[in-house]
């Protein structure tokens, strides 16, 4: 069964940008999220994606990823998702071998930034760059499908 891990921290400054890649474009939009599941669909560049990924608390969770094509993709963002839809531009950083994303949210979320960090395991060791803060893994107002319900701005 497909499974994410993955541990989601607050940014204490901006030196992760000496470190990172150009970034891309994301717009998602949730079609629905209930206490077992949310649906997304999700624009990147000229790709697109549409996930269910179970509601669990935690840094463990279920999740489906398939590609579609992009004008359905765009179709499903302006008809059936939610509003507001989430934009952000994700950028990697490579800190002590290990693959960082960098969100810098825009829109209604826009002055959230964060840091998330994809794991093999629940018990696996990191080093956390210094530029990493307050970890928010366990707290749901950060997951993408509640900023699309409660943006940040209106925290």
């Amino acid at each position: 069964m497909p499974t994410e891990i993955e541990r989601k921290y607050l940014l204490r400054n901006e030196d992760w940008r000496l470190k990172t890649d150009q970034g891309s474009q994301y717009v998602q939009g949730y079609i629905i999220g209930s206490e077992k599941a949310s649906v997304r669909v999700r624009t990147q560049g000229s790709q697109a994606f549409i996930n269910i990924k179970s509601a669990t608390l935690g840094i463990k969770r279920q999740e489906f990823e398939y590609a579609i094509p992009l004008d359905e993709a765009e179709e499903l963002l302006s008809t059936l998702c939610e509003k507001p839809l989430v934009k952000k531009t994700r950028y990697i950083v490579i800190e002590n071998k290990d693959k960082w994303e960098v969100d810098v949210f825009e829109d209604e979320n826009e002055g959230l930034v964060v840091a998330e960090i994809e794991l093999q395991s629940e018990d696996q060791n990191i080093t956390l760059p210094s530029w990493c803060g307050q970890e928010v893994s366990d707290d749901p107002r950060y997951y993408n499908v509640n900023l699309a319900k409660h943006p940040f701005s209106k925290w």
